[in-house]
C-alpha cells in the first residue's frame, strides 16, 4: 500500500487547507462507505451538474438533502414497518446511509427530485462578478498626452 505525506503542501502553502483536506479524504481507504448506494455525477452544461443517487425503497419523505458551509449531505432513513414480512431474498438494500459530497466555491444545489427510485440533486457554479475576468482598456499615447495637458490647464473658480 502506498501512503501520501502532504505534510510539505501544507507547509508550502497558504490558504489551500480545504484542497489538503479534500485529498485527504480522497486517499482514505474507506470501502465500505463508498459503495453503497450507488450514484452518478453529470456535467449538465459549463457550469450545471446533476448527482442522481440510486435510492430504490425510498419514499421522498424518507431522504433528506442538506448543505452544511461546503458539504452536500444526502441522508435516507427507512421507516419502521409495521407488518413484518417474510423474505425469501431480500435483494433490494433499504439501510440507512449517509453521503456526503464536497461542493467547490461558489457551487449552490438549486433543487432535488425524486422520481423511479432516484434522487437527482441539480447544482450550479455562479461565479460571482467580481472574479469573473474583465477586459482592461489600453490607454494610448495621445490619450495620455491629452489627460496631461487638461491636468496643467488652472482651474477657474
Amino acid at each position: 500500500m502506498r501512503t501520501f505525506d502532504l505534510a510539505p503542501l501544507y507547509r508550502a502553502t497558504v490558504g489551500f487547507d480545504r484542497f489538503a483536506d479534500l485529498m485527504d479524504r480522497a486517499l482514505t481507504n474507506d470501502v465500505g462507505h463508498a459503495t453503497y448506494p450507488p450514484y452518478n455525477i453529470e456535467k449538465i452544461d459549463e457550469n450545471a451538474y446533476r448527482i442522481s443517487i440510486a435510492v430504490a425503497g425510498f419514499a421522498a419523505d424518507e431522504l433528506g438533502v442538506e448543505v452544511k458551509e461546503s458539504t452536500l449531505v444526502v441522508t435516507a432513513r427507512k421507516a419502521v414497518e409495521a407488518d413484518e414480512k417474510t423474505y425469501l431474498h431480500r435483494g433490494i438494500a433499504t439501510r440507512a446511509f449517509e453521503r456526503r459530497f464536497a461542493l467547490a466555491d461558489h457551487v449552490k444545489v438549486t433543487g432535488a427530485a425524486h422520481a423511479d427510485g432516484m434522487l437527482h440533486i441539480d447544482l450550479v457554479r455562479e461565479t460571482p462578478e467580481a472574479l469573473k475576468p474583465r477586459r482592461v482598456e489600453i490607454a494610448r499615447s495621445a490619450d495620455i498626452e491629452a489627460k496631461a495637458v487638461e491636468a496643467k490647464q488652472p482651474v477657474d473658480a
